[in-house]
């Protein structure tokens, strides 16, 4: 095997390269966060400053006297994100991964040409499908209730793909010997397929929490009532420069669910990216 051979002045400037890469990456977020505690005073300093001279609590105080002028109560915005998150993350990876799995193991009429078809699926953006998907969440009826996010959002084909190639590394004699042992389909998928893939689907329940947790309901969702906690975000943001220091402060708390979660499952995630077949 070949090693790279460096010089202790290239290592160190290689680290310096990827520490000042890597706090230029971080800007944004700190930023954001050191916003939330500004004066407005110094909220459109410019250029911006990474630090606070006068910390308050005043834009969260402010936050809470916008949402309480809402309508509806911050708790039902709140219920209404959990419910559409928790249900459309769990679809995602329940059919994603048991699609997956049809399609990865088994041979049938068409298996090839719908393998074609997730991969070029994957070009559209969510701007190309929007019609498509109102036209059919009208027909079925479902448009104003969760199901039109949830079910436009469990028949993407990111996380298919994603558990298709993760699954079609594993051996096809494991399954064999499983099947030889009397085991049906979908004992092998729930005791053989979930456990061997955990960190592909623990990728996907990451990506599919952050899309879920982030949407205010699109076009499908005109009562207020079934509003999600992004969308409350929006109208404070939508606000202009009276709310910008209440609108940093929500921006604060719509990002610490997403960022735990990611913190705390990341070696998953980079473990999936680099063996699941991304590369292919």
């Amino acid at each position: 095997k070949l090693r790279t051979r460096r010089s202790l002045a290239a290592d160190i400037m290689l680290m310096i390269f990827l520490g000042a890469f890597g706090i230029f990456s971080l800007f944004p977020l700190i930023y954001t966060v050191v916003s939330a505690f500004k004066p407005m005073s110094e909220i459109f300093i410019f250029p911006p400053k990474l630090t606070v001279d006068n910390p308050t609590l005043d834009n969260f105080f402010d936050l809470s006297f916008i949402l309480e002028g809402f309508d509806v109560p911050l708790s039902r915005y709140a219920y209404n994100t959990a419910v559409i998150t928790g249900l459309g993350t769990l679809g995602t990876v329940m059919l994603g991964s048991l699609a997956a799995f049809a399609l990865a193991k088994y041979e049938f009429p068409g298996s090839k040409v719908m393998s074609e078809l997730i991969v070029y699926a994957l070009m559209f953006s969510a701007s190309v499908t929007a019609i498509p998907n109102y036209l059919i969440m009208t027909y079925l009826g479902l448009v104003d209730t969760y199901w039109a996010v949830i079910l436009t959002a469990i028949g993407g084909t990111l996380g298919l793909y994603l558990m298709k190639n993760f699954i079609g590394q594993i051996p096809d004699s494991l399954l064999e010997a499983a099947t030889i042992d009397g085991a049906q389909e979908f004992t092998i998928y729930w005791k053989i397929i979930m456990p061997l893939c955990k960190p592909a689907w623990i990728t996907l329940i990451i990506l599919s929490f952050q899309q879920m947790w982030g949407t205010t309901g699109g076009v499908f969702i005109y009562s207020e009532e079934l509003k999600t906690f992004n969308y409350a975000i929006s109208q404070i943001l939508a606000g202009g420069i009276v709310r910008a220091g209440a609108g940093a402060a929500s921006t604060v708390i719509m990002m610490i669910v997403p960022i735990t979660v990611f913190v705390i499952t990341q070696s998953n995630i980079i473990e999936t990216m680099g063996s699941s077949g991304m590369k292919d």
